[in-house]
């Protein structure tokens, strides 16, 4: 299997392969291989000829694989793209023969989105010893950073890490959403400044005093006038700060600050390391270790856990929001 950094590598030093199985749950991407090969591969004027899009809903595997056995026209490769390959489904054992001896001349992409087939199916275990099989996952919350910031550099671009933060908490692991605003921050702001939490706030309406990140810092210095502020902007701005966030990123706080107490070696990088932060961001971890002892982090995840609970009905009748939240933050930061 591969990954899609190495795909796009070879495809960008014209190392094709006849056939392309990009399968799995995060579209992201699976588009940009796709896409990439739609763009790139063939110019403009060989794609009238030798370029094929097709929706696997609006054909047969049959169709494609009669597409796929026709040899370029005044080029050295014809190219077939089956977008939504995922509703083929019934008819992958179609290919078995053909990718044995696919047409070499022929590159054949399937965008196999939001599923992948059955591993246990012949077609699978051919497809990943002949083709160039990529299973696409989504990234994990504490690898959407690092994405981010390098989706930006490969833009031309530098962010702060605070603005990263911003926006990770604020668009979540959404790749395609993410990529999509990183798109329109393109268009507003020059190359030659960095990308900093002014320029969120200004491009993309995410506030950068009172977010959910402020207020994991506001809570690890015991700031109890700031957390206070914050929450109160959440309750006047709910649609932009669910609940259900605020309570992740809170429990993933705590958790974080646990993993920390468990490590004898408190140096800033292995403090990093335990909880999983990017070193710019160590101090503010040590110090809320310092604030809140282990038995109190284990009495705030409860706490956290219970709101989440309430905030969801169960043991309670329409519980505001607003009061949970003021109410675990009072809780957790009495001593």
């Amino acid at each position: 299997m591969s990954d899609a950094t190495n795909i796009l590598a070879d495809l960008k030093q014209k190392r094709y392969a006849p056939v392309y199985f990009l399968c799995g749950s995060e579209p992201y991407f699976i588009d940009q291989v796709s896409d990439y090969i739609e763009d790139n591969v063939l110019d403009e004027g060989e794609k009238g000829f030798n370029q094929t899009v097709i929706y696997g809903k609006d054909t047969t595997m049959s169709e494609v694989l009669e597409n796929a056995k026709r040899f370029p026209m005044m080029a050295e490769h014809q190219v077939i793209i089956v977008k939504e390959a995922q509703h083929l489904t019934k008819q992958l054992a179609q290919l078995e023969s053909y990718i044995e001896q696919p047409q070499t001349t022929t590159i054949l992409v399937f965008a196999y989105k939001y599923k992948t087939p059955d591993g246990r199916s012949k077609i699978t275990k051919l497809l990943k010893k002949h083709a160039v099989y990529m299973e696409s996952k989504p990234l994990y919350e504490n690898k959407v950073p690092a994405f981010v910031t390098g989706r930006l550099k490969e833009m031309g671009y530098q962010i702060d890490p605070n603005a990263t933060r911003m926006l990770v908490e604020f668009l979540g692991t959404d790749l395609g959403k993410i990529n999509n605003e990183l798109s329109k921050l393109a268009i507003v702001h020059s190359k030659d400044r960095p990308i900093t939490p002014q320029v969120i706030e200004d491009n993309i309406g995410i506030s950068k005093d009172y977010n959910n990140f402020e207020l994991r810092k506001a809570m690890g210095m015991r700031d109890v006038v700031k957390v206070h502020k914050i929450i109160n902007y959440f309750a006047d701005n709910p649609k932009d700060n669910p609940l259900v966030l605020t309570t992740a990123q809170l429990y993933s706080f705590f958790t974080q600050l646990l993993k920390v107490h468990t490590i004898k070696d408190k140096n800033p990088q292995a403090v990093a390391k335990a909880a999983g932060v990017n070193p710019f961001f160590v101090q503010e971890i040590i110090t809320a270790a310092k604030n809140y002892p282990m038995k109190y982090c284990s009495r705030s995840i409860k706490l956290i856990r219970d709101m989440d609970v309430k905030s969801k009905g169960v043991g309670t009748h329409q519980a505001n929001h607003h009061d949970l939240l003021k109410e675990v933050m009072v809780n957790i930061m009495s001593k």
